[in-house]
């Protein structure tokens, strides 16, 4: 398991990216586009000490609308300057970094009446969030220290695909190792046979869509064993 002092090291950068994400919420409106929100988000988080980011120079990458279906990694990615609009879907991942301490967190947002709901009201939309948290909390009892990415991935893949949704990451994985160079993440991927407890760290972040939907989702956290073995939240 990590140090207390390592824990304590991750947990300031990750926690100062759920703060802004919370904070977020609130900032939304009808004229914001995925270039104001990323612009905000980076402003954020640049104010709570952290000014870098491990992931190509994208500190925050935000989608809209049908955007939100795009799989795309952060050295191609782009801000598009459409408008929120009175309803919409927004996904953010923020991917914070100070010196060799990663952050990873990831939310979606869903706008009705030009605001940002905590619950939308539109059933494709409630379902695939009663999932995600459904499915956060049914990995957390499932995975073990000797469980494989391997393991996460094709037990990941079944859920997902038994609820009638479908992954849509473009490298086919649901999360990752964090670590000090991007070559060296372990994913949570097929044929992957390295263990989670033989990493510090790991994000789960299934990006789902309803299957054949025009709308995509994702909630990312990250995880460690304690000293018991038990898997805690980051």
């Amino acid at each position: 398991m990590p140090s207390p002092s390592t824990i304590a090291a991750y947990r300031q950068v990750q926690e100062a990216a759920k703060a802004v994400l919370r904070d977020l919420g609130s900032k939304i409106g009808p004229e914001d586009t995925e270039q104001s929100i990323a612009a905000w988000a980076a402003q954020a988080m640049r104010e709570r000490g952290i000014g870098d980011t491990w992931y190509h120079d994208c500190p925050a990458l935000v989608l809209l609308g049908s955007r939100t279906c795009e799989s795309v990694s952060g050295r191609h990615y782009r801000p598009a300057t459409e408008p929120v609009g009175e309803s919409n879907v927004v996904t953010v991942d923020l991917s914070p970094r100070i010196e060799n301490i990663w952050g990873d967190c990831a939310r979606t947002f869903f706008i009705e009446q030009e605001r940002v709901v905590a619950r939308p009201t539109a059933l494709e939309h409630a379902r695939a969030m009663d999932f995600l948290s459904n499915l956060h909390a049914a990995m957390r009892r499932f995975v073990r220290t000797t469980t494989t990415f391997h393991d996460l991935w094709a037990w990941s893949e079944q859920q997902i695909s038994a609820a009638g949704f479908e992954n849509l990451d473009f490298l086919g994985n649901v999360g990752h190792s964090l670590a000090t160079r991007r070559e060296d993440r372990r994913y949570i991927e097929k044929a992957n046979s390295s263990m989670l407890g033989e990493v510090e760290f790991f994000t789960y972040e299934p990006h789902i869509r309803t299957r054949g939907g025009s709308w995509a989702y994702k909630h990312e956290d990250v995880f460690f064993f304690d000293e018991r073995g038990s898997l805690q939240v980051l």
